[in-house]
């Protein structure tokens, strides 16, 4: 059975970039595309992805507004892998509020994309290991 997969970036050559990784996998399946949040709402009910690949800066409603409407929606309730280029802990901690499984930086390379889509398909949760070693650390600092 394959990872059925909906990419939401506002940038169509990512878009192609990451279907073109993706679709290479045996087990994973591109379902579906879209260019902003609202699209990417539409297109998670449409095409009942395990996982919806979500960038952040989208125009018309941003990607974590969509996350949140996704994850809660009365629909399959796909699990939310968040892909982007800014690397701020304000987004982070926004992204696990908004109910994301994960968070990953686009510069990552393509065999960890794969894997964090597989992680967060079988229901685990995944934040990038730099991400983590940071949020380690604010922890333990107790900030």
């Amino acid at each position: 059975m394959s990872v059925r997969v909906v990419i939401a970036d506002d940038q169509e050559l990512v878009r192609t970039g990451f279907r073109a990784i993706l679709n290479s996998e045996p087990d994973i399946e591109v379902v579906g595309e879209a260019g902003d949040g609202r699209q990417a709402i539409e297109a998670a009910g449409r095409f009942r992805p395990d996982v919806v690949l979500m960038d952040i800066r989208m125009p018309v409603l941003d990607g974590l507004a969509a996350t949140r409407h996704i994850v809660t929606g009365p629909d399959s309730k796909p699990r939310v892998l968040i892909l982007t280029t800014f690397d701020l802990d304000e987004y982070v901690y926004e992204a696990l509020r908004s109910g994301a499984s994960g968070f990953m930086l686009k510069d990552n390379p393509a065999d960890q994309l794969i894997t964090a889509i597989r992680v967060v398909a079988q229901g685990e949760a995944l934040l990038a290991q730099e991400i983590a070693r940071r949020l380690i650390a604010v922890l333990a600092r107790g900030s």
